[in-house]
């Protein structure tokens, strides 16, 4: 229960994002703000939390099998999406949501596996998901309420995704409590290689378009913020 209740908080953000677009318009420039300050913290995450922490406890061979096959897997699924998403407007809905799961399903399946093997969440890691996913769930939510999708449909998708990412939080503890050191690194290796992707290929080109001249500084202060929590921690 206890796992299942952090892991619905970091989900949460998924949900607030979404309420927020539909309480105002947020402009360009700050939600571009937001997803470099995001992406600076996730960018600490995955040095600190994800890659450091499996070189130390399954060795680097595991946790560089593990990024392999992340960045492949995310490359992948996001090329599905995105050619899903070209066959036309109507199905703007589904290609968001399932875009935020590419991304938040690793995030909360090492955040379980960290509470399963430490006992304790990572503080880091939690702040690096919360923010990460407010500006992906505004802007998301702000383009399919413009694509004419109800308020009702996209309250529900994103209520889906982060019911999702909170059961995965669940199975990341599972799997980390039963596997070997190994494994648990390549786990960690494997969330470590999809984000990585998804930060260059996505996030950081999008806060640096919306952001402006002043997101690289914002990514340097999410990442001094979760590099310091995670020393900390």
């Amino acid at each position: 229960m206890t796992t299942i209740m952090w892991g619905a908080l970091a989900a949460s953000s998924l949900l607030v994002g979404a309420v927020l677009a539909l309480l105002r318009d947020w402009s360009a420039r700050t939600v571009g703000l937001v997803l470099g300050f995001g992406a600076g913290a996730l960018i600490a995450s995955v040095s600190f939390e994800l890659a450091e922490e499996g070189v130390r406890g399954g060795g680097a061979l595991a946790v560089g099998a593990g990024l392999a096959l992340g960045a492949l897997a995310y490359a992948l699924a996001d090329r599905a999406v995105e050619g899903y998403a070209a066959r036309g407007a109507g199905a703007a809905g589904l290609p968001l949501a399932v875009g935020a799961l590419l991304d938040g399903i690793p995030e909360q399946v090492v955040l379980g596996g960290g509470l399963a093997a430490g006992g304790s969440v990572s503080v880091a890691l939690l702040v690096a998901i919360f923010v990460s996913n407010l500006p992906e769930s505004i802007g998301s939510s702000a383009d399919m309420l413009g694509s004419g999708r109800s308020r009702t449909t996209v309250l529900g998708l994103w209520g889906v995704v982060a019911v999702v990412c909170t059961l995965a939080t669940a199975g990341g503890a599972v799997a980390v409590a039963h596997a070997p050191d190994g494994v648990t690194a390549g786990i960690q290796g494997f969330a470590a290689g999809a984000l990585l992707v998804m930060l260059i290929d996505s996030m950081i080109p999008e806060a640096r378009k919306k952001g402006g001249e002043l997101a690289g500084l914002a990514t340097v202060v999410g990442f001094a913020l979760a590099a310091g929590l995670s020393l900390l921690t």
